[in-house]
């Protein structure tokens, strides 16, 4: 049983073996924030795995000293985050992980796989079509000139994560689908010889579409993080341009701000 302000061992739950939860009644923090926040920690960092049951929100209370409400809230809390679900007749069990993603020139392929997620690509679309005047200024050409279009639906853990949409010059590199469905874009362009140098970025958000919602496996009017991306190689070249969408509930940016001196 969780005593106030000290660590407190969860023993009876499998999953909970490992955690060691601080929970601290004389803090402002109200103790379902401190319980979440500490699940989500344990998530984060892979102490808790998809999959993993939590068991119910009775044993729960109980094991940690907590009222009902008090787990209950916690636990809903996740679930909105899209971190546990609820299982009748089995419990709540971890769903999976919140890709947190640096705000750097990387693929999203590369920093799920750095990150233990097991990244899984499926090509939907990989075809020559005029640039139209949006894509040509991103890449520096003239509007009408022949480009390859990429999409691809990127997920880990057997969840769709992302709809990627990308744009290059022809004659780049070979994009089989094959090849693209095995590794990363910018893994492929590296390969070449080529050197990305940077890239100008812009990230914000809109709803999702029936289309785009059924392809996430996400409700109608779900947040939707956007990107839009032109990286350039050391020449200053522009070399690929990219429409992105990610799934709020489960994709977040991470920032790292300067203060000018």
């Amino acid at each position: 049983m969780a005593r106030t302000g000290d660590p407190a061992r969860a023993v009876t739950a499998p999953a909970l073996d490992r955690l060691d939860f601080a929970l601290d009644r004389s803090s402002p923090v109200p103790l379902y924030y401190q319980l979440a926040r500490q699940l989500e920690a344990a998530i984060e960092h892979g102490v808790l795995a998809p999959g993993n049951l939590l068991g119910n929100e009775i044993d729960l209370s109980v094991r940690l000293g907590l009222s009902r409400p008090t787990v209950r809230q916690a636990i809903q809390s996740l679930v909105d985050k899209g971190l546990l679900v609820r299982r009748r007749g089995v419990g709540t069990q971890v769903v999976h992980t919140q890709v947190r993603r640096p705000l750097e020139l990387s693929s999203l392929y590369d920093d799920l796989e750095a990150a233990g997620q097991g990244p899984c690509t499926r090509v939907v679309r990989n075809e020559t079509v005029p640039a139209s005047a949006e894509v040509a200024a991103a890449l520096g050409m003239t509007e009408g000139t022949e480009v390859t279009v990429l999409e691809r639906l990127r997920g880990t853990h057997g969840q769709p994560v992302a709809i990627l949409c990308n744009y290059l010059p022809t004659g780049l590199l070979d994009l089989s689908t094959a090849r693209l469905e095995s590794t990363g874009l910018y893994r492929m362009l590296r390969s070449t010889g080529m050197v990305l140098h940077s890239a100008r970025q812009s990230v914000g958000a809109r709803t999702a579409t029936a289309e785009e919602a059924a392809r996430l496996d996400e409700q109608e009017g779900a947040a939707l993080l956007t990107m839009r991306r032109t990286a350039y190689d050391d020449t200053g070249r522009p070399v690929e341009y990219g429409t992105h969408l990610y799934r709020a509930s489960r994709y977040a940016f991470d920032f790292q701000l300067l203060v000018r001196p």
